[in-house]
């Protein structure tokens, strides 16, 4: 075997374009994310299907700009997925299996969330098959399919929840991340189990959780972000964990 040909089998192995572009589409997630649900939560009024209506109406480009936006947040976390668990599939192929298993899951829900996130504008679009139902009616159907929108995307952050615990104690079992950021990571899941039980059980104090969700999410998937973006992984150790687990 040349020395190009085993220099090029080296090269391929490397994880650390895998780490930058899990990285890259981790950022993209986020700030995708972000948007989506600034200025999605913003047209909808609990209880008020009316006002709930003439908000999406009124606006109704950025209303699908606001779906759009969740949809590619969606995509590109399938790809962050798939290079998450390649990455660090040498710690423990089983855990990072399941923790794949978790966010495809939560992925699939929030492929639901969109749909249901869209309905709306299809219902007050003013179709012809529509008009056996009465304006209240059509208002009603479209607060509805809102609110299960958001039900819905509150089943698949459990599922990313999940997802946060395997990746970060994967992480602080690992020898090439930091293990602060594992720990992180776990601040992040155990944040995003709880609002989603909290809003299940209609808690008191749910209400009040969204700003801990936010800086618990930023904290531990913007860390472990910034990390993937700016150092990678440890390239020597990494092919040492993977060689072990041959």
């Amino acid at each position: 075997m040349t020395t190009s040909i085993m220099t090029g089998r080296i090269a391929d192995e490397s994880p650390l374009p895998k780490a930058r572009a899990a990285g890259f589409f981790w950022l993209m997630t986020i700030l995708t994310g972000m948007f989506a649900f600034l200025m999605g939560s913003r047209f909808v009024v609990p209880g008020d299907a009316a006002t709930t209506a003439a908000n999406i109406m009124a606006n109704e480009s950025l209303y699908r700009l606001a779906f759009v936006a969740n949809l590619i947040a969606t995509v590109c976390y399938l790809t962050v997925t798939l290079l998450i668990y390649v990455l660090l599939k040498p710690v423990n192929r089983n855990i990072s299996l399941l923790g794949a298993f978790f966010s495809l899951t939560g992925c699939a829900a929030g492929g639901i969330s969109c749909l249901l996130f869209l309905a709306p504008v299809n219902i007050l679009g003013g179709a012809k098959y529509l008009s056996v139902f009465s304006v209240e009616q059509l208002q009603a159907l479209a607060l509805t399919f809102a609110t299960l929108s958001l039900q819905v995307n509150d089943i698949g952050l459990l599922f990313f929840g999940l997802q946060c615990l395997s990746v970060g104690y994967l992480i602080r079992r690992s020898t090439f991340l930091p293990r602060i950021l594992g720990a992180l990571l776990i601040v992040t899941g155990v944040c995003y189990l709880t609002n989603s039980f909290a809003n299940f059980l209609s808690l008191p104090f749910k209400a009040y959780l969204l700003p801990f969700v936010a800086v618990g999410g930023l904290l531990g998937e913007g860390s472990l972000t910034v990390w993937l973006l700016v150092k990678g992984v440890n390239v020597q150790l990494w092919k040492e964990q993977a060689s072990l687990g041959r």
